[in-house]
């Protein structure tokens, strides 16, 4: 029973550090070591439930759940009663549509960029650095991840939009999340909101997630470009309304990224955020960083991590304990 109450324990916990980390300001300061604590929550969330349903299921054998799981094998679940056997079918089921999820995520994505890059192979012109031109009046700017094949695309409009420093600066952007593949990072979450899509929580840890990869790119493009020419293209692209990245893809700006309150003319001079400000809006978040950037502190850092670890590792050894 130690084990079923610590696996409960965990898997309450992880929900309630989900919600309270959801709307935290403080990953801000460290956002990869932000990314590692989520997805050890979400591992940790997965497991610990898993095993808890498990642990109820098998409550008759009295052995914990690798010996539960021995013994029922050998009895056919003669001993499982009603409770019991819904527990069971519960785990299962969780079991199998979390990876099954997942894998349809993966599937789905690959399909949506293995079109888009023969679509822009085939309107798409190339420059010497790589980086593909759409002949579009919108504002775009988006990385199409790959093992080999990444493109980083702009749109006509961007290059009428930015100047060179603030075009160079969002090309580092998205270089940054085609060298550190956020798009892995992306697709557990974005496959659990397929299976929990009416879940707020749920919906509210993908977008902080989502957050702090655009920050972790923000931060690899500050080591090339000046923090103030990123922060400068990215007010200028909000403002501008840009066109919706396609599917697979990660834009510099997203649709849900436009910071209304600033205009492109006056934003470059007057950057003084508020903090009630750039809590409402993402784009505004990330712009407060990059010209008001807020020390990250050693020890927060090892902390987190070793937190994240922790998650990691318990929960499926809380599964080998005897009961």
């Amino acid at each position: 029973m130690i084990g079923a109450a610590l696996l409960a324990a965990i898997a309450a916990g992880t929900v309630a550090g989900a919600h309270v980390l959801s709307r935290a300001r403080w990953p801000w300061r460290t956002p990869r070591t932000a990314i590692a604590l989520w997805q050890a929550l979400g591992l940790a969330w997965g497991i610990a439930t898993i095993g808890t349903l498990l642990s109820v299921a098998l409550l008759p054998y009295d052995d914990g759940i690798a010996g539960g799981l021995r013994r029922l094998s050998e009895d056919s679940g003669t001993r499982l009663g009603v409770l019991q056997l819904i527990a069971l079918l519960a785990a299962l089921g969780l079991g199998a549509v979390l990876p099954a999820m997942l894998l349809f995520a993966v599937f789905r994505v690959v399909r949506a960029r293995r079109r888009h890059r023969a679509l822009l192979a085939l309107i798409a012109r190339g420059e010497p650095d790589g980086t593909l031109v759409l002949d579009h009046p919108a504002a775009a700017a988006y990385c199409v991840p790959g093992v080999r094949s990444a493109k980083v695309v702009i749109s006509a409009g961007t290059l009428r939009l930015l100047d060179k420093a603030e075009l160079a600066a969002v090309l580092e952007h998205e270089r940054a999340h085609a060298r550190e593949r956020h798009d892995l990072v992306l697709l557990p979450f974005s496959s659990l909101r397929q299976v929990f899509p009416r879940f707020g929580l749920v919906a509210r840890s993908l977008d902080a997630v989502e957050l702090l990869i655009e920050m972790a790119a923000d931060d690899r493009a500050k080591r090339h470009r000046p923090a103030r020419e990123l922060a400068t293209a990215l007010l200028r692209f909000a403002a501008a309304r840009p066109a919706a990245a396609p599917s697979g893809a990660l834009a510099a700006v997203g649709a849900s990224e436009q910071a209304r309150p600033a205009s492109p003319a006056t934003a470059p001079h007057n950057m003084t955020f508020r903090p009630e400000a750039t809590a409402a809006s993402p784009i505004l978040a990330r712009v407060s960083r990059l010209v008001q950037p807020a020390p990250s502190r050693p020890a927060t850092r090892f902390a987190v991590l070793a937190a994240a670890s922790l998650l990691a590792i318990i929960p499926p050894l809380l599964y080998a304990l005897p009961r």
